[in-house]
């Protein structure tokens, strides 16, 4: 092993914003204190109750990535498993989230049968998936 994952990194505009809209979909802490990094204005971290730390740093010049545009390619996506896709798209909606595309997806999302997940946005247009545990 040559490295251990610390975190993965989102840019953004506004980061203690976009911690707060992944918080209310996965749990976890906000900017909980850790000797690995500091917290200011430009980067805020989630600790998920699973183990992984997402962060999230300011870039003032941010240009979203606009799904399925190769143009503004995605670059990476987050994949959510959920136990009921209708009930969680209710609750990213609510959230701030955007849906991109639920062709995906079983149920009211603008898809019928599908393979069981849908394509969103968070605030800063990240996209991500949420997928049928």
């Amino acid at each position: 092993m040559i490295a251990e994952l610390q975190c993965v990194v989102l840019d953004c505009p506004e980061p203690r914003v976009l911690a707060e809209f992944y918080r209310s979909l996965l749990g976890g802490n906000v900017d909980q204190p850790d000797r690995r990094w500091s917290l200011d204005d430009d980067w805020a971290t989630l600790h998920t109750p699973t183990g992984p730390v997402l962060a999230f740093q300011r870039a003032r010049d941010h240009v979203p990535p606009k799904w399925p545009d190769p143009s503004r390619p995605q670059q990476f996506h987050l994949d959510l498993a959920v136990p009921d896709l209708d009930r969680a798209q209710e609750q990213v909606l609510a959230a701030g989230g955007t849906l991109l595309d639920g062709a995906g997806g079983e149920g009211g999302a603008g898809g019928g049968e599908g393979r069981g997940w849908r394509v969103y946005a968070d605030p800063a247009g990240h996209p991500f998936c949420l997928v049928r545990d």
